[in-house]
């Protein structure tokens, strides 16, 4: 009797152990549970990403999305919102926007400009500046804010998934979640009209292309590193994701990869381009530059 209830536990638990041992049947918190929001000392809500592994790239997309590769990526902390034309006036630089409203994300921008934005609210709030101003070489030791890197933008978007959208497959539900060619009326709209990802983070796919930390290199997954990679040390242009208001929906993919030249020249820069902040967060956690909240919208 007693061999004959062992081998029936065995039998029961056998499969129960087999799904706690698949990855894709776990639930974790950071998939699952209430995205945690932070205030910082300039009013900006910041979404905690908590680090991990995810598959970045896609097997059915571009050449340059592949080959899908494992990567790690480090907690961080990102902005809930795209940066928009109000913040940005906040530090006295001058809005090249077109599409003109406080509530829009700032566009127009060339990638110095967005790293000059990230120095000028570190500098705000009391942080180190991330960029060298002279080489726009990025410090990612510095505890102020910065653009983030490829790998970041991605897994933020993804927000757990491994789908083509961060909120499925389906291209039909786009304009639940973002403006795009197929309902913008050709402008940007107020960030966060729309709903956000499971994350908690409103307008990855649209209103705004935003600017990655990264030089662009069409190969560069096929030597990206595991660990935070960072992007190539050097090239012509700087990674955009997400896609925008005049995007179509094939490119607003959450592994669609594009880029622009417009790095430090505004008269190169379009009216589809703005930008997110993100922060490390080791530091943040510790400090009194903002405080945890629960905050919906």
């Amino acid at each position: 009797m007693g061999h004959r209830i062992i081998k029936l536990t065995v039998r029961i638990l056998g499969p129960l152990m087999l799904l706690l041992l698949i990855p894709g049947c776990r639930r974790t918190e950071e998939t699952t549970g209430e995205p945690r929001v932070v205030k910082t000392k300039t009013g900006i809500e910041m979404v905690v990403i908590g680090g991990g592994f995810f598959d970045m790239g896609s097997r059915k997309g571009e050449s340059d999305e592949s080959p899908v590769h494992r990567v790690w990526v480090s907690s961080f902390w990102m902005d809930r919102f795209e940066v928009v034309q109000g913040q940005f006036k906040k530090y006295q630089i001058s809005d090249p926007s077109h599409f003109k409203s406080p509530d829009r994300p700032l566009e127009q921008m060339n990638w110095t400009d967005a790293a000059l934005y990230c120095n000028e609210r570190s500098l705000a709030e009391g942080l180190e500046p991330c960029y060298d101003e002279e080489t726009w070489q990025c410090n990612f030791d510095c505890n102020g804010y910065r653009l983030p890197t490829e790998a970041e933008w991605e897994y933020a978007c993804r927000a757990g998934t491994r789908t083509r959208y961060s909120f499925g497959n389906d291209a039909t539900s786009l304009k639940t979640y973002t403006w795009y060619a197929g309902n913008s009326s050709g402008k940007t709209h107020p960030v966060g009209t729309k709903k956000p990802n499971s994350w908690g983070l409103y307008d990855m796919h649209g209103n705004v292309a935003e600017w990655c930390g990264d030089f662009y290199c069409e190969n560069y997954y096929k030597q990206s590193p595991e660990k935070n990679p960072k992007g190539p040390a050097k090239g012509k242009e700087r990674v955009l994701r997400g896609g925008a208001w005049n995007s179509t929906g094939d490119s607003m993919r959450t592994s669609a990869r594009s880029s622009d030249p417009s790095i430090d020249d505004t008269c190169l820069a379009s009216d589809a381009i703005g930008f997110r902040c993100v922060r490390n967060s080791s530091d943040n956690i510790s400090s009194s530059a903002g405080r945890f909240s629960d905050l919906k919208r």
